[in-house]
């Protein structure tokens, strides 16, 4: 199973997809701070980032970006209560996976991992 990096500056919704993507085996790291999360980027680069766009410091979109400087491989997904096209647009070119609306449905969020984690033969 995969390693996974959830930052949401809402601990409860960490908490939550931690809980969700631990029952399917997965290793499940979640953050409500930015410099941490980076911090466990650069020592042991997860295979899957999970990313709320409005976050304290930094949005998730610069998140994204400091994420793909460390290690271009990792996956992301990018979550969010305020969706634009903008947003959604850009983070899709710099590198995120997937975009997904709050509030998050338990079976897309396992689905959409999955997907994602495929691509690399990670699910």
């Amino acid at each position: 199973m995969a390693e996974i990096l959830v930052l949401d500056d809402v601990p409860d919704v960490g908490v939550m997809i931690r809980r969700i993507l631990s029952r399917k085996g997965h290793q499940v790291h979640v953050y409500s701070d930015e410099e941490p999360a980076l911090a466990h980027v650069r020592a042991t680069p997860p295979q899957l980032a999970i990313l709320d766009i409005k976050l304290k410091k930094m949005s998730g979109v610069e998140v994204l970006e400091e994420i793909k400087k460390i290690n271009p491989g990792v996956r992301v997904m990018m979550l969010t209560g305020y969706p634009t096209l903008e947003t959604a647009k850009l983070s899709l070119e710099l590198g995120a996976d997937e975009y997904c609306i709050k509030p998050i449905d338990i079976d897309e969020l396992e689905e959409k991992t999955g997907q994602i984690l495929a691509k690399d033969g990670q699910a």
